[in-house]
């Protein structure tokens, strides 16, 4: 995936899970933010002229919105709000505040005033530049401020453009390949692994789904504060679920049959006229996967990617069931000896070797080709590759409290409507790898670096 000029996967460390401290490193704080933006600069130089007013999903804002999110974001929570120094212009730092709840609909853009190029550009120019004398010169750790205490707003902006960078890449996926420019060393891997599928017994036990503000250099709200769960002995699989397995669903007619989809997956399927996973295409008898650059003969071996509501009839068609977040978090970071690991494979900074996460991939690996990533109890893939869907509704922990620095970022989704996805996918950052992270999504979106595996009770 890395361009030789500037790679998008960063081999630079990110804190620890288990750090604790007041404050982040003003060198360290004013290294990620622009690691974060040359990122970005990468990506969006990926694009060809002329689709900057594109609106590759309809459920998103257009591309141009995500150029002035980035810095507007940061300028508006940190230097603004935490800080109290001035904004730039009220008008763009309002239009570019937040993006929009991807539902089930379509979203008029029209409905937006969008600027030109130019304007984009110079309000991004002194954004940045606003937002670096602030990690250079301002107070970063003010203790009892419901913004800088900790440094939060910090970190806060830092993780918010690292996710941000991910939902970039899945739009660019759904833009014709002629808008986009595949950059020096493209290639993709499809050679699969030798590890076999199976199911994987984990005893029943504790699980913490969450963890304690001091526990932590930072975390959202919705990850806070630890929460422990009784989780009863399950039997999960051992790999993801593979394109190749999910084309026995498709080939047995498991979009037509309704004895495997709930009536609002059903109509949603008929509205959208969908028989297939989004990624794939098929070309008469052939089926190819829709990858970045080019459409490619169906990848067997790579990890499915489909909404949860396709997961699910999925896992109806097989007898089985998608895991709760807590039987994901025993699988991914618990041990026989009951300790709680930092990552699946153990408390080590995580490398290539542990899955396909911070950018190294354009596109998914065959499932099962990184065994140094394997959990305690010898479950593959649990961080990279692909987010994991789970069968648990998005909600807040008990003792939930919103973070002052982004209070809706997590309250305005306990709606009953989205679904907890957990793990990693090739574009998820290093930064984000820590097990109380969350992802959220409702069922029927199908656009997400998503998988899954099945799971079955044990008497």
């Amino acid at each position: 995936m890395p361009s030789p000029a500037l790679p998008l996967s960063s081999n630079a460390s990110s804190p620890s899970v288990t750090r604790t401290g007041r404050a982040i490193d003003r060198g360290h704080a004013l290294e990620w933010y622009t690691r974060n933006r040359a990122r970005t600069t990468a990506l969006f130089d990926v694009l060809a002229p002329g689709t900057l007013y594109a609106q590759p999903i309809s459920q998103r804002h257009p591309i141009v919105f995500y150029v002035g999110h980035l810095p507007g974001f940061s300028l508006n929570t940190l230097v603004k709000r935490g800080l109290g120094r001035p904004g730039i212009d009220e008008r763009l730092e309002r239009l570019f505040a937040r993006g929009i709840d991807p539902d089930d609909g379509g979203h008029d853009a029209s409905a937006f005033a969008w600027p030109d190029e130019a304007t984009v550009s110079a309000f991004v120019r002194e954004a940045d530049a606003r937002v670096l004398d602030a990690l250079a010169t301002a107070d970063l750790d003010q203790p009892g401020h419901p913004l800088m205490d900790r440094s939060e707003a910090v970190y806060a902006i830092l993780e918010h453009e690292a996710m941000h960078q991910e939902t970039l890449l899945y739009m660019w996926h759904r833009l014709p390949h002629d808008a986009k420019r595949a950059p020096a060393g493209y290639g993709v891997r499809t050679t699969p692994g030798t590890t076999p599928q199976g199911d994987v017994q984990v005893p029943g036990g504790v699980a913490r789904l969450g963890e304690s503000r001091d526990a932590m250099a930072f975390g959202w709200d919705n990850e806070r504060p630890a929460f422990d769960v009784d989780v009863p002995a399950f039997r999960i699989q051992r790999l993801n679920v593979t394109n190749g397995d999910f084309l026995a669903f498709v080939e047995a007619g498991g979009y037509e049959d309704a004895r495997w989809w709930t009536a609002e997956d059903r109509a949603w399927l008929q509205a959208e006229g969908q028989a297939h996973p989004i990624f794939w295409e098929r070309r008469g008898s052939a089926w190819y996967w829709r990858g970045m650059f080019e459409c490619l003969p169906l990848p067997l071996a790579w990890p499915v990617y489909v909404s949860q509501a396709e997961a699910m009839a999925y896992a109806r068609w097989t007898g089985r069931r998608l895991p709760t977040e807590g039987e994901f978090q025993r699988a991914a970071y618990g041990s026989p000896d009951e300790s709680r690991r930092s990552y699946p494979w153990g408390d080590a900074a995580p490398t290539a070797s542990h899955g396909v996460f911070d950018f190294s991939s354009w596109e998914p690996e065959p499932v099962g080709t990184h065994p140094e990533g394997q959990s305690a109890w010898g479950v593959h893939d649990l961080v990279g590759n692909g987010w994991e869907w789970t069968s648990s509704v998005f909600a807040g922990f008990p003792g939930f409290r919103a973070i002052p620095s982004y209070p809706e970022y997590s309250a305005d989704f306990f709606d009953e409507a989205h679904r907890v996805l957990k793990g990693a996918s090739p574009a998820t950052a290093r930064d984000l790898l820590r097990p109380s992270f969350r992802n959220w999504f409702r069922p029927r979106y199908p656009y997400v670096y998503a998988t899954f595996r099945t799971v079955e009770s044990q008497a």
